[in-house]
């Protein structure tokens, strides 16, 4: 074969590549068929615009067959925007069958921000279950309960742009039970009557400002817990304890440091008698050079000391003379 007739057939093959590639005139004659109005030139700015028009098309024949109006152009704006087309088209026939107010400038703000808007209308028309975490609070008389519950709720689709999760729900529901069993006179009362729990925190409105709609509270489970009030006591009664056991060491301390305060002090007296009884000698020599003492007189301080020294050994019978004096 000639090789100008086989580069001719290639280019031909390529040129209409690129022309039904531009021009989905297949994907045109679907949309004809399923009642959707759109032109190849819109197909064509859809592909210069870098937009699938598979999926705008798509879009538009199941939203047409469910009976929504919604333009080529709302779909590539919200595409262009980064949102996820087939998600808001299902949300949309899904609140539609169920009869919930759904426009789709509001299913797109809600895709938008984050949230899966096909999973909100599932959860407006089938109420979600949230279990919580166990939940520990303390009665009035110390005992301690833990309290399970089940809490039912169901998306505002109005409150899913800037409206909290299911985290706040969460934390809400275990503030009101702690509130509630904190608030009761005995554990008994709540034992008997877990309801109780239910009605208080349905009361308190824990649903405002979130994107869902509390529609019950159920209490799964109250398990009895510790004896809080006694263990706190018993932790009261030992800091106290070792208080007093700290003050009673401390006087102790106190007396032994003065108990040896007055020891120094005797020590002290005494070796000053010492040093008196020491200069004795020194003075009666004194006065025997002086002539103010003579020797009668010193024989008549010797027996007054003997007789003193033998009263004191009939006093202290068993004592010997050398201990007398310590």
């Amino acid at each position: 074969m000639d090789p100008s007739l086989i580069a001719i057939v290639v280019g031909a093959v390529i040129a209409l590549f690129i022309f039904f590639y531009f021009l989905p005139v297949n994907l045109w004659f679907t949309a004809q068929l399923s009642g959707v109005r759109v032109s190849l030139l819109n197909l064509l700015l859809m592909r210069l615009r870098k937009v699938s028009p598979s999926l705008v098309v798509n879009s538009m024949i199941i939203s047409t067959k469910a009976g929504l109006n919604i333009t080529s152009n709302e779909i590539e704006t919200h595409y262009l925007a980064g949102g996820n087309v087939s998600r808001v088209i299902k949300a949309l026939i899904s609140a539609d069958k169920a009869n919930i107010p759904l426009t789709f400038k509001s299913a797109t703000a809600i895709d938008l921000a984050g949230r899966d808007v096909f999973d909100a209308v599932q959860i407006s028309v089938n109420p979600r279950v949230i279990n919580t975490p166990p939940v520990a609070a303390v009665a009035k008389d110390g005992i301690q309960l833990i309290a399970k519950a089940r809490v039912t709720v169901r998306a505002n689709i109005n409150q899913l742009v800037g409206g909290a999760g299911e985290e706040t729900i969460l934390a809400r529901v275990g503030e009101g039970i702690v509130t509630t069993i904190g608030s009761s006179e005995t554990h008994k009362l709540v034992l008997e009557n877990p309801d109780r729990i239910s009605r208080t925190v349905l009361e308190k409105g824990l649903d405002s400002g979130t994107a869902f709609e509390i529609l019950s509270i159920d209490i799964a489970d109250i398990d009895i817990g510790e004896n809080i009030g006694a263990k706190l006591q018993t932790d009261q009664a030992e800091a106290d304890l070792k208080v007093a056991n700290a003050r009673a060491e401390e006087r102790r301390a106190m007396a032994v440091a003065s108990e040896q305060e007055m020891r120094s002090k005797a020590q002290e007296a005494r070796a000053k008698v010492i040093e008196a009884e020491a200069q004795l000698p020194l003075a009666m020599a004194e006065a025997f050079r002086s002539g103010n003492l003579g020797i009668m007189d010193y024989y008549k301080i010797q027996n007054i000391q003997a007789d003193t020294d033998m009263r004191e050994s009939i006093s202290r019978p068993g004592d010997k003379k050398g201990n007398d004096k310590k």
